[in-house]
C-alpha cells in the first residue's frame, strides 16, 4: 500500500480503502459529527463504526454533509452481541441501515463470536446469526460481510458456509500481533483489519516504539499503523483531534526495516481487551 486510496481487493471482489477511520468511543452528536467531516476532508474514505458505539446517526450526518459520492465512501458497521441469530441480527442491520441514513452497507460485522462459554449451542448460534448476513448480502443491503475478534476456531464454523467472511476484525498491534489468527485468514482469504492500532492509546509512551519511531522521523503512533500495514492488515485509527486524525494519515512515505518489524513482533503481550473465549457480554 503506496497512499491512502489504495485498496484491499476482498474475496468477493470489492475494494476497501487500506486504511480506515475508527469511531469506537466517538460520542454521538457534533463532536462524532466534526470528527468523521474531518477524517473525510483529510482523505479517509473508510469509515467504520457499530451500533454499540451509539454514533452511527452522527456518521450518517457526517457523510451527508461531505458533499462526497456515495460510492466514494466506505462504510461499516458491526451488530452487536445482544442481536445474535438470523431474526435479530436481520433487525439489527436494517435499524443500523435507518440509523446511518444509507440505502446499503459497504460491510457489516458480527462484533464477537458466541462462545462455549457462553453457549453450549455457540457454533449454531453463530451461523444462525451468520445467516442474516448471507441474506442481506445477497439482496445487495451489504456488499461484504464478515465477523470481529473472531479466532481460527470460531472462523472454522462459517467457513464451510455457502458464503465465507471476507473480513475479521481483531484488536492487532505491536504487542498483540496475533500471528496464528493472522496466519489462519492469510491463507483462507480473510482480510485482517487492525483495531486498537495503538493499543488504545497505551503504545504511544512506550520506549521501544518511541525510539524506532524517532529513527524514521515519525510518531508512535505512525510507526503503529505503519507496522500494522506491513503485516497486510488494515489499520483503523481513531481520534477526535484534527491534527491527530490529519497525522495518522502520513504513514505511506516510509518503510520500517525488516529487522524493526522483528523487534516489534518480539514485543511481550499488551493485549487491552477482552480474549474472545473468556467474553461474558
Amino acid at each position: 500500500m503506496q497512499t491512502l486510496t489504495d485498496s484491499y481487493l476482498l474475496s468477493n471482489g470489492v475494494a476497501i480503502p487500506c486504511l480506515g477511520f475508527g469511531t469506537y468511543k466517538t460520542p454521538e452528536g457534533e463532536v462524532g459529527v466534526a470528527s468523521v467531516k474531518t477524517a473525510l476532508e483529510t482523505g479517509y474514505r473508510h469509515i467504520d463504526t457499530a451500533a454499540f458505539y451509539g454514533n452511527e446517526s452522527s456518521v450518517g450526518r457526517a457523510i451527508r454533509a461531505a458533499g462526497i459520492p456515495r460510492e466514494e465512501i466506505f462504510v461499516t458497521t458491526k451488530v452487536w452481541n445482544t442481536e445474535r441469530g438470523y431474526e435479530k441480527a436481520k433487525a439489527s442491520i436494517l435499524a443500523s441501515l435507518d440509523r446511518l441514513g444509507l440505502e446499503y452497507l459497504d460491510l457489516c460485522l458480527i462484533h464477537w463470536p458466541a462462545t462455549a462459554r457462553q453457549y453450549e449451542d455457540w457454533e449454531e448460534i453463530n451461523w444462525d446469526t451468520w445467516r442474516a448476513f448471507t441474506e442481506l448480502h445477497r439482496l445487495g443491503k451489504v456488499r461484504a460481510i464478515g465477523v470481529s475478534n473472531f479466532k481460527p476456531h470460531h472462523l472454522k464454523a462459517l467457513m464451510e458456509t455457502e458464503v465465507k467472511p471476507m473480513v475479521n476484525q481483531i484488536e492487532l498491534h505491536p504487542g498483540q500481533a496475533q500471528a496464528e489468527t493472522l496466519a489462519y485468514c492469510r491463507d483462507n482469504g480473510i482480510l485482517v483489519e487492525a483495531w486498537s492500532p495503538m493499543g488504545r492509546g497505551k503504545l504511544l509512551d512506550h520506549p521501544l516504539i518511541a525510539g524506532i519511531a524517532a529513527q524514521y522521523g515519525k510518531t508512535p503512533a505512525q510507526l503503529c499503523i505503519r507496522w500494522c500495514l506491513q503485516k497486510g492488515a488494515l489499520p483503523l485509527p481513531k481520534s477526535v483531534t484534527p491534527a491527530r486524525i490529519r497525522e495518522n494519515v502520513q504513514v505511506f512515505d516510509f518503510t520500517i526495516s525488516p529487522e524493526d518489524m522483528a523487534r516489534l513482533d518480539a514485543m511481550p503481550p499488551t493485549a487491552t481487551s477482552h480474549d474472545p473465549d473468556e467474553i461474558d457480554f
